[in-house]
């Protein structure tokens, strides 16, 4: 009698199948084959879909403040960059300002998070404002997907060169001489310019009385005017004035003196553990695609390094970052660490 053969087996696609010799057993067997390589192909389109996902035909770009305000001149950029790499998309800016950015940067944690929708945003409405206001339309950590950072930018202490003070220490000992005596503007109730210049007096021990403008200009004007004697403003709007000889820079905010403004030492140099840069960052509604915010980061990374980019934020003295989206997101709440000890020391509200 002759012994039965021995099963056999074949290997599709990692698994192991089990032949007969019967013509039932064949044709299931061919069956589970086909099925398996159209699922495999169905697996790699669906792969390859992925990844063409981005960008969709329209990509609405979010500046939270009005036409040229540093984000909205960001926001051109990007979108000018990503226009370039992709010519068959469009990509329109959109100014949706109000309420100190929580406006726009609302309107992008509200929109669909399918990569059709992305924001530049700030350090208030991603993490000054859960600590100013109480209650936001939107929650930074849940509702909001961070891209990358984009850029970094100084602000700058500046006084008018009749205030008589030609450093920092010269300027604390003025201060300490006269508690309250002198103002320092700033370009809003709770914006950077505000936090800064409390945290300066938080760490001095000196005291000086706020007064709020709306913008750099204004804020800078009080100085030249002697309606405010000092400010820590956004270093760009600075160095036109002091480039002018109508205010003297002191120091600048940054952790490391700013490649722009070379020979101006940093408030910590000067003694004061202050450390205030401004930020732009990049975002996209809560809940979108990895695939998708990261080919986003991949793209826009690339392009605010380029060249051409850096020669434009030069001219505004920004630094390119572009960062990976869990390390903005560390940026993040190291911002809100930093701040609400000074916010709850110098009791700022905001109306």
């Amino acid at each position: 009698m002759q012994a039965a053969a021995a099963p056999q087996t074949a290997r599709v696609a990692g698994i192991y199948l089990r032949k007969t010799n019967s013509y039932e057993g064949t044709t299931m067997l061919k069956r589970t084959v086909l099925t398996i390589l159209a699922l495999a192909g169905l697996a790699g389109w669906a792969t390859s879909a992925g990844a063409q996902q981005w960008p969709p035909k329209t990509v609405h770009v979010i500046a939270p403040f009005g036409p040229g305000s540093t984000p909205d001149i960001i926001a051109r950029i990007v979108a000018e960059g990503l226009g370039k790499q992709y010519p068959n998309s469009s990509f329109v800016v959109e100014n949706k300002a109000g309420a100190s950015g929580n406006a726009g940067t609302d309107y992008v944690a509200k929109a669909t998070p399918d990569g059709s929708t992305i924001g530049v945003s700030i350090g208030g409405p991603l993490a000054i404002n859960t600590l100013l206001f109480s209650k936001l339309p939107y929650d930074p950590k849940k509702d909001i997907a961070p891209i990358t950072q984009l850029v970094t930018q100084p602000s700058a202490l500046a006084v008018a060169p009749e205030f008589g003070v030609n450093t920092v220490a010269e300027l604390i000992a003025k201060l300490k001489a006269d508690p309250g005596k002198y103002n320092f503007a700033s370009i809003g109730n709770g914006s950077l310019a505000h936090l800064a210049m409390e945290a300066v007096a938080l760490k001095s021990g000196t005291r000086i009385v706020h007064i709020p403008y709306t913008s750099s200009p204004q804020a800078i004007t009080a100085i030249i005017r002697n309606d405010a004697q000092m400010g820590c403003l956004p270093a760009i709007a600075a160095k036109v004035q002091a480039d002018a000889g109508k205010v003297k820079i002191l120091a600048v905010s940054t952790a490391t003196r700013s490649p722009f403004l070379p020979d101006v030492p940093t408030l910590k140099e000067s003694g004061i553990d202050v450390d205030a840069d401004a930020w732009n960052g990049l975002i996209a509604p809560g809940g979108t695609p990895k695939a998708i915010i990261d080919a986003i980061n991949k793209d826009v990374a690339a392009i605010i390094k380029t060249p051409e980019v850096r020669e434009k934020l030069a001219a505004q003295l920004m630094v390119p970052v572009g960062n990976s989206p869990e390390e903005f997101r560390a940026r993040i709440d190291r911002e809100i660490d930093r701040w609400a000890p000074v916010i709850k020391a110098a009791d700022v509200k905001v109306n």
